[in-house]
């Protein structure tokens, strides 16, 4: 049965792009539909492939990446809402979220295309951002991420204050560089260098870590993931707020965070079980002695 079949590539890497140009002539040459994003398409010299961002998710029924975790990360902003699995092919370093090596992608893809593959679901994170005009005048926007949301201090700034609510309940008041609200997914990424505890990824919670704070209590907080936590900017100087390393905007005194668990979820789509505890061991360098 015809598929249709998302490629999402990593601009600078020319084995991704010359991978991509095979798949494209593989899966053709099965009958199945091929879309990517128009710059993608373009760079890999396949552009009558590409859609415009705003519609490549639609009835998309797997999303291939070729690029690193990254890449993936660029996958979830772009299919997301519409709960495409992604098949991650990795051509980065770590590979924590692109979990299958370029020699297995045809294979990979043709055991999701029988049906018999293995899924792994990682919960995402959705950030609710209240800001408000010197007229006193509310906007919210609504973001959501698979990593984390941070906030923390500007190039022109040094630490920040950011009350954080729990629940609705004022918890504390952080002098820091930043706090960074992670999923599990999120614990090996920008927290663990925070030094923010390692998570199962498919375990639910929130996970709040400091960035460098000024004061004595350092530890992260898992929270249940029915958890709201909210983030206050507080005082004159602002926080630039990103969402999985993306900057998405500036926030200034009494400009608001909320984080819960987003309705949306991530499917990646694997060549065979993960053990949670040999990845850590191969992506720390561990071993027995």
């Amino acid at each position: 049965m015809s598929a249709t079949i998302g490629l999402i590539l990593h601009h600078r890497r020319v084995q991704a792009i010359e991978q991509a140009a095979d798949l494209v002539a593989w899966l053709g040459s099965e009958g199945h539909q091929i879309r990517m994003p128009t710059e993608d398409a373009e760079i890999a010299g396949l552009g009558e492939f590409g859609v415009d961002e705003a519609h490549f998710a639609e009835g998309l029924d797997v999303a291939v990446s070729l690029g690193g975790d990254g890449s993936i990360l660029r996958a979830v902003e772009l299919t997301s809402e519409f709960d495409v699995p992604l098949l991650g092919v990795n051509y980065g370093e770590l590979g924590y979220l692109a979990a299958i090596e370029p020699a297995d992608a045809r294979t990979a893809i043709s055991s999701f295309l029988s049906g018999s593959h293995e899924t792994e679901v990682r919960m995402m994170l959705q950030a609710t951002v209240t800001q408000r005009s010197e007229s006193g005048a509310e906007t919210s926007t609504v973001h959501h991420a698979l990593n984390e949301i941070v906030l923390e201090r500007t190039a022109d700034h040094n630490t920040i204050r950011l009350q954080v609510r729990i629940d609705g309940e004022r918890f504390h008041t952080y002098p820091a560089d930043g706090l960074i609200v992670a999923t599990p997914t999120g614990s090996t990424a920008y927290a663990l260098s925070a030094r923010g505890p390692v998570v199962a990824a498919t375990h639910r919670a929130l996970l709040l870590t400091p960035v460098s704070p000024h004061m004595l209590f350092d530890r992260s907080l898992l929270l249940e993931p029915t958890s709201h936590l909210g983030l206050e900017v507080q005082g004159h100087r602002p926080a630039a707020l990103s969402v999985d390393g993306r900057k998405v905007g500036t926030l200034e005194d009494g400009d608001d965070v909320t984080c819960t668990a987003s309705p949306r979820r991530v499917r990646l789509v694997l060549d065979k079980p993960r053990n949670f505890h040999e990845v850590l061991k191969s992506k720390f360098g561990l071993s027995d002695r």
